[in-house]
């Protein structure tokens, strides 16, 4: 009778349990309101029923209860399934190891440096002198009171008496500059709504800093500060009145200029601050013209070495004697070549070193101005990721730079500028980790219009290749490369028997400027043609398993995994979406969101009917059709100041109601944070562990 009544409550309980189970697995995803917006330009009309997700306070009850849902709700998926998050994130946190000190930066007497411990979110800044360590700031402590903290630099005076850093308080890259002293006390200076960049007069007595317009968040005015006073004192030096053109701010290495540089896509403005004398109008090196891009190197002598693409898309040099003959010099040192693009160059007494690539690949060539012999830095791994760097002292005896590769974390070396040879000075330290078990190759595909695209393989020597699950990346807009350089966040999935390819598509600039020219505004669908392209080659090698394909980019790279998926969803099992750019048509077409009028050379500007009906074409959110769709996890936050959070928020509820699969679509938003998601290594980490613990349930599904 007992063992009945046993048995039956067990029957019960497994009955009651079951049935919460499918109550929760019944549980339908957060459905938001639709009310119908009407969007209409050139006499083309499309309805956006989730435009009211939109709310620059970020504080409308409706829209931060709708974004908790889904919050939520992916929360309960992940809950319903196998804990690979923690797993992960056991794994990410073993390979750090138990304390990391970066590379140190001399600075008059000072060594510069920062610091930080396993369990520590942020580095620590410190400087030495004479060996002894003193502690400048610990940025941990805010943290704890507060849900984001960051601090992007820290930059001391060149006497060190004084010290400057930028703080950001909720992602949005607004920052605030605040200065120490030196006893690593606060002065009550304090610079508000601030952008990238703090460079300091050569007395100390001045701050040359950004400022970003309110609305749009392109930084546009540049401006003095006075130690001692209050912002409202600050004298403006600079300001940008085409929305078209933003800012940037840099020092020459011999410290007697700040430069201005200001610019779009396609043609920019430097203007030279003298450190001297800080508070004079700033002097235009070379005035902006169409189709021009320059940058600087100021030389010890007074010379400034000129890289330029006048009639030389991928940039040649030219040396002008000093300031006056900026414009009309022509003594060309290094000439135009098409194989070769030229990237960045220093400067030093008797060298100019030049940062190229070449057949997609980076390099570092020695130019010896005497002779002008050319000597290049020889690399022996097949696929790897080299860039100048540390290069502060323009009197150096060597030039310092950053490798990596997929299987070799980074390494700084210094290369003495009379022998060539080279020393090894730091390397990141991953524990546990043994190359020897991983390869990486570099091949080129070829595209539907018989360009050929590079791409990048690395997985472990023992896996069973043809069978074995495949991680896809790219990025492929902007110019920007993506590089070869090793990923410690990766390595869960290698040793998981997962292939990670990286595909350098058209768009980027791995292959000079004709890449990029080839992958933007009316040339934009090369993109995705070539990304998908890429992926059925790669299946065609016998490299993946073609039931076992996952993508994964982030912001332009979002709106890469957005475009490919309506082109060819039934390709992919699976997509990871990061911070995704994916409703570009309504952004580009509202001159309000930050940073789109900056980006109308990019991909178009949509008052132009043929730019505006190009762009239609491949805008993900404009493209969402009744198909197939993979697997879908978007992640975002909410004070992102690149891509704004609404556009993912708008995006998943539609992405849902067309869908034909039963492949759920998840999203997780940050309600603070910014591009980068939260602050903190540590939660950075558990973010990657959760997406890659998505990847792996999705195998099993």
């Amino acid at each position: 009778m007992y063992l009945f009544k046993y048995s039956f409550l067990i029957l019960i309980l497994i009955f009651i349990s079951t049935c919460d189970m499918n109550t929760r697995l019944d549980t339908p995803p957060p459905a938001p309101e639709k009310i119908p917006y009407i969007l209409e330009a050139h006499g083309d009309k499309r309805i956006d029923n989730y435009y009211w997700l939109r709310d620059d306070s970020r504080s409308d009850e409706k829209v931060l209860d709708y974004l908790k849902a889904e919050n939520q709700y992916s929360d309960n998926w992940f809950k319903l399934r196998k804990d690979y998050k923690s797993e992960i994130l056991d794994e990410l946190v073993n390979q750090i190891a138990p304390s990391e000190t970066s590379f140190k930066e001399k600075k008059g007497e000072y060594y510069y440096f920062n610091k930080i411990s396993k369990k520590d979110q942020l580095p620590k800044y410190y400087r030495s002198k004479n060996g002894k360590k003193e502690l400048i700031i610990d940025p941990n402590i805010r943290l704890l009171k507060q849900d984001y903290y960051s601090i992007y630099s820290l930059v001391p005076s060149s006497d060190n008496s004084l010290i400057a850093f930028n703080e950001d308080d909720n992602g949005r890259r607004e920052f605030t500059i605040r200065i120490l002293d030196s006893n690593y006390e606060l002065l009550e200076d304090k610079m508000t709504k601030t952008s990238y960049g703090i460079f300091w007069s050569s007395d100390n007595k001045y701050l040359i800093y950004l400022k970003k317009d309110p609305i749009t968040l392109i930084a546009n005015q540049v401006y003095a500060h006075k130690i001692g006073t209050s912002q409202e004192e600050d004298i403006l030096l600079y300001q940008e009145d085409d929305q078209e053109f933003l800012i940037n701010l840099y020092k020459s290495r011999t410290d007697k200029y700040i430069y201005i540089n200001i610019e779009k896509t396609n043609s920019n403005e430097i203007r030279l601050i003298d450190t001297a004398n800080p508070l004079q109008e700033p002097r235009i090196a070379i005035k902006r013209s169409e189709n021009h891009l320059y940058t600087l190197e100021h030389a010890n002598d007074d010379s400034f070495y000129v890289r330029s693409n006048l009639s030389s898309p991928n940039y040649k040099i030219y040396r002008a004697a000093n300031v006056q003959s900026l414009v009309d010099s022509e003594n060309e040192i290094i000439s135009h070549r098409k194989d070769i693009y030229i990237s960045d160059h220093l400067i030093f007494d008797d060298y100019l070193i030049l940062e190229i690539r070449e057949n997609g690949l980076p390099g570092i060539h020695k130019v010896n101005l005497q002779d002008m012999k050319v000597s290049k830095v020889v690399f022996s791994d097949e696929s790897y990721y080299v860039s100048l760097g540390y290069n502060y002292d323009s009197k150096d005896l060597n030039f310092y730079y950053g490798y990596s590769s997929p299987t070799q974390p980074l390494t700084i070396y210094s290369n003495n500028l009379e022998s060539g040879d080279d020393a090894q000075l730091w390397q990141k330290e991953i524990i546990n980790f043994d190359s020897s078990i991983y390869t990486t190759s570099r091949k080129f595909i070829t595209a539907r219009d018989g360009m050929p695209i590079p791409i990048t393989i690395t997985h472990r020597k023992d896996i069973d290749i043809k069978n074995s699950p495949i991680l896809f990346y790219g990025y492929g807009s902007y110019g920007l490369n993506t590089e070869s350089y090793f990923r410690s966040s990766v390595m869960p999935l290698l040793n998981r028997n997962f292939v990670h390819v990286l595909v350098n598509i058209r768009g980027g600039g791995e292959m000079g400027k004709y890449w990029y020219e080839q992958g933007r505004m009316s040339n934009k669908l090369n993109t995705f043609y070539d990304f998908n392209d890429a992926v059925r080659a790669v299946l065609d090698m016998n490299i993946g398993n073609k039931d076992k394909v996952f993508a994964q980019g982030g912001s332009a790279g979002g709106l890469l995994m957005g475009a490919i998926i309506n082109m060819e969803p039934e390709l992919y099992r699976g997509i990871l979406s990061g911070v995704p750019f994916v409703d570009v048509l309504t952004t580009m077409s509202d001159a309000s969101i930050p940073l789109t009028t900056f980006e109308w050379d990019e991909w178009g500007n949509p008052e132009n009917k043929e730019e505006y009906m190009y762009m239609k074409q491949y805008s993900p959110y404009d493209n969402i059709e009744a198909l197939n769709y993979p697997a879908v996890l978007v992640t975002s936050s909410l004070y992102d100041s690149q891509v704004q959070y609404f556009e993912p928020a708008k995006y998943v509820p539609k992405l849902r109601e067309y869908s034909t699969s039963d492949n759920p679509i998840l999203m997780k938003m940050n309600l603070i944070g910014g591009h980068g998601g939260k602050s903190g290594r540590l939660n950075q980490l558990k973010e990657t562990a959760e997406e890659y613990g998505f990847v792996l349930n999705i195998l099993e599904e």
